[in-house]
């Protein structure tokens, strides 16, 4: 039974309400690995590296480059 992966944005400081998507390291379908660096984003001070909090294959994405994700919005799923 496939198991889905829910990756959220996390609160990257105690003021962040929302961070803008930069880029997209990871593709539809490609294997990822605890650890790995899945999305950047760029919040009011600094780009960020988001890495994967599980590992499974990524099996959708719900924002583009450019959009603004809010904290606790689901960016992405993995399937194991």
């Amino acid at each position: 039974m496939k198991r889905k992966n829910i990756i959220v944005m996390p609160k990257l400081s105690p003021s962040m309400k929302d961070a803008v998507l930069v880029a997209w390291n990871k593709e539809i379908n490609e294997e990822v690995r605890k650890g790995d660096v899945l999305f950047e984003v760029e919040t009011d001070k600094v780009v960020c590296e988001i890495e994967a909090t599980a590992d499974g294959v990524l099996e959708q994405k719900f924002f583009d480059e450019g959009d603004h994700i809010r904290v606790g919005e689901t960016v992405a799923e993995l399937i194991d």
